[in-house]
């Protein structure tokens, strides 16, 4: 039996491609490691989980934190009390091992304007407070041993909402800093 060219093409192609669609842009390794960090991260948070007060999420490639701002900081405020230390201090010895892994943490606001105690502060808009609230954590992430060169922050101010800015359970929704590890190669 005679096979026509396209045809063996298809037959050498086809286990290559089943490899590249099974192995996707996450080495096996890779994505075990994440695996267990996400693992380790929702049994160690889980209280935190089971109150609303954060939320893990495993994409592709990363691991999301999204940590409630009402946790984290007083309104209007971007200096962490205790209860918020603990939080963040629980994480800390989970993502400490991972220095391959970057941790970029991302604050966000609703859409309320800058009242002017915070103006009087140097806090003129809700981009500069979600970017103090994220070098904060950043900050309490170094002072943890997270190492300093695996971590990032940055504020997004009310931009990417997560829920209507209409309603206050939508405003909580929206005031947040997201903690995403991902490969730095990726």
């Amino acid at each position: 039996m005679q096979m026509s060219s396209h045809a063996i093409k298809k037959l050498l192609l086809a286990p290559l491609l089943t490899g590249l669609l099974l192995t996707g842009c996450v080495s096996a390794s890779k994505y075990d490691a994440l695996d267990d960090q996400y693992n380790e991260l929702n049994a160690s948070l889980s209280s935190e989980i089971a109150s609303n007060q954060l939320q893990i999420t495993r994409l592709q490639g990363a691991i999301k934190v999204s940590v409630n701002s009402q946790l984290l900081f007083p309104s209007g405020g971007w200096m962490m009390p205790p209860r918020a230390q603990a939080t963040i201090a629980k994480m800390a010895p989970i993502l400490a091992p991972q220095v391959r892994e970057h941790i970029n943490v991302n604050g966000y606001t609703d859409n309320t304007p800058i009242g002017p105690e915070l103006s009087r502060q140097g806090i003129p808009t809700n981009v500069a407070l979600s970017d103090k609230r994220a070098n904060t954590v950043m900050q309490y992430l170094i002072a943890q041993g997270i190492n300093p060169s695996m971590l990032s922050a940055q504020g997004f101010g009310d931009t990417n909402p997560i829920a209507s800015n209409d309603t206050p359970q939508g405003k909580l929704q929206n005031r947040r800093v997201e903690l995403t590890l991902t490969n730095p190669n990726s």
